[in-house]
């Protein structure tokens, strides 16, 4: 594995593929291409910049921004001079950042924008760190002699005797090295990080080189953040594989950018095609009934196909050139929104609906529901790029074990599994079985074939006042496919029922507002309408039919705001932080069951 050691895979591109681009990026309303050439300067001057600051192996270095090639460039630098990448979360707070710097010990900081900067000079002149240096040339540096911009960075390397010194500690590269130390998002406690060597990330590209297909002509998009494992890793796996990897700094603008980008992979999170599906349908119910009649038909041909080639029958006659006229009314029109060149779409993070899953594969959009967690570095699981299983989460990669223990818990044990929680030797201890299996803390199954089901989060299980165990993430599944809701998050634990807190999406609700003549102030005003109220009633028991008695949610608030990241309600990846929402909402959940 020696060969696979992740600055010397990259060297090797550097010199094979030098003038290929690596890295895109729009700026000014234009795309421009960094080469491997260009990636390879900027690796070595950065390492030879830090060599320069002082910096030692294996010592701790933040990288605190957004979504940008300089990112990565960064990250390369570090590892380059064999330092340890500590990603930290853009809309991470003052204190959230505080914690990682003082945990991992953390001096030097790489920050994106104005934001992330003034929050680091905050962090400097607290004594907190040392250095800062800005990826954004356009951020106001404050007058600070202890901060410069990316560029600076990169003249400070161009360095001959930090050039000798980056030699020497090339030759002293071990596997066994930490590579970087993630940071979990804190939904179930104090953050920990996750120490991640050489060695796992190798076994993680060889593991990827046999369940997925990427070469040199695969365009990437990295829409995920950068600072979670899933976008990193991926685009580690990217650039091994000689592809491009592009860059857009506000994810919320990818619907708009994707016909330029017009990218063959795209990693996501089950949020994004919940989103795509419901303003798809809400178009579809918002026309005319001839044009609502067409989707539907075109909707209906499209799984009927899907059904015939999951069970690996030949199309008809008849249901070919159905399925042809489909094509060209609906799906051809939904693939180029895309950018009309996907060949397969990653998706983690959470379990995405069976329906929304079944729509985007019926449409050509190769959805592949995968499952890992940050301290299996990622993928534990995946499916086979011609495996058209839906509701599932793929096989294990060649060489994880993968078993299910008490409470059909999922454990994995394998290369990529993390070396430990830092400086945590205890909370380690709790997550790993005598025999080195990794506790996951979720609930599964495996099928007749092998691949494994995500049923729920064990320590997300809520159990209600008359004793019944109740997954919040199913319940939330069901309710979120309405184009009507926004954000969804199940209360029930310690209660005699399940409620629930549901974010409308405004831009539907006033849609229905006006077709219906209701008038009113505000938002409040709207929501607390008795024709709101109710159509979300009839909405919810249609959506929940298929759950449990107990399980169905017999009373909703409807919330004015959204869940907010910047109000630690939700992580960097959209997931709930329930306890916070549960203060926050206090009142609203209190009066529910009064």
């Amino acid at each position: 594995m020696h060969e696979l050691h992740l600055v010397r895979v990259f060297r090797k591109r550097i010199e094979g593929l030098k003038n290929k681009a690596a890295l895109r990026v729009q700026q000014d309303g234009q795309w421009r291409d960094i080469n491997w050439q260009a990636v390879g300067r900027s690796m070595d001057y950065l390492a030879q910049a830090l060599i320069r600051l002082g910096h030692q192996p294996q010592q701790m270095v933040g990288i605190f921004s957004r979504n940008m090639p300089e990112w990565t460039q960064a990250d390369l630098g570090i590892l380059a001079a064999r330092g340890v990448v500590v990603p930290i979360y853009p809309t991470n707070t003052l204190e959230q950042t505080r914690y990682i710097l003082r945990d991992a010990g953390i001096r030097i900081l790489f920050v994106g924008e104005q934001p992330q900067f003034d929050l680091a000079l905050q962090l400097l002149n607290e004594g907190e760190i040392s250095q800062i240096i800005c990826f954004d040339e356009h951020v106001d540096l404050r007058g600070c002699s202890q901060a410069m911009h990316f560029d600076a960075m990169l003249q400070l390397g161009n360095h001959a005797e930090s050039a000798e010194e980056l030699a020497r500690r090339a030759t002293d590269y071990r596997m066994d090295d930490l590579l970087t130390l993630v940071y979990t998002s804190g939904t179930t406690g104090e953050p920990k990080g996750v120490m991640v060597d050489f060695n796992n990330l190798a076994a993680l590209l060889v593991m990827h080189d046999q369940r997925v297909s990427v070469g040199h002509e695969d365009v990437s998009l990295a829409l995920l953040p950068l600072s979670h494992v899933y976008e990193r890793y991926w685009t580690f796996y990217v650039l091994y594989r000689g592809a491009v990897n592009v860059y857009i700094r506000d994810p919320q603008a990818v619907m708009s950018v994707l016909h330029e980008v017009r990218p063959t992979l795209m990693c996501a999170v089950p949020r994004v095609y919940e989103k795509a599906y419901n303003i798809i349908h809400g178009k579809a119910d918002g026309a005319n009934r001839v044009r609502r009649a067409i989707f539907y038909w075109c909707k209906a041909v499209g799984l009927k196909a899907l059904e015939v080639k999951r069970s690996g029958e030949a199309f008809g006659l008849w249901l070919t050139l159905q399925h042809k006229v489909a094509d060209r009314l609906l799906f051809s029109t939904l693939r180029r929104r895309f950018g009309g060149r996907v060949r397969f779409l990653p998706v983690g993070g959470a379990r995405l609906a069976d329906e929304i899953n079944l729509f985007f594969n019926a449409a050509g959009l190769n959805i592949k529901c995968g499952y890992g967690l940050t301290e299996t570095n990622a993928t534990v699981s995946c499916p086979e790029l011609d495996d058209l299983a839906i509701g599932t989460i793929g096989t294990p990669l060649a060489g994880l074990e993968v078993r299910l223990g008490e409470d059909k818990e999922i454990q994995v044990k394998g290369p990529t599994v993390m070396r430990g929680y830092y400086n945590k030797p205890e909370e380690t201890a709790k997550v790993f079985t005598e025999d080195g299996f990794f506790r996951t803390g979720d609930a599964g199954d495996l099928d007749a074939q092998g691949r494994l089901l995500f049923t729920e989060r064990l320590k997300d299980l809520m159990k209600t006042s008359n004793g019944k165990y109740v997954a919040p993430q199913l319940v939330e599944g069901a309710l979120s496919q309405d184009r009507f809701i926004e954000q969804i998050a199940v209360i029930a634990d310690a209660r005699h029922f399940v409620s629930a807190l549901i974010v409308p999406s405004f831009e539907a609700l006033e849609e229905y507002a006006r077709s219906i003549g209701l008038e009113y102030q505000n938002k409040l005003e709207l929501l607390r309408h008795g024709k709101v109220v109710a159509f979300f009633e009839s909405r919810i028991n249609e959506l929940q039919r298929s759950l449990a008695k107990y399980e169905q949610v017999k009373k909703f608030t409807l919330l004015p705001r959204p869940f907010s990241m910047e109000l630690g309600e939700l992580t960097p990846t959209l997931k709930l932080r329930r306890k916070v929402i549960e203060q926050a909402f206090g009142a609203e959940i209190e009066a529910m069951y009064r």
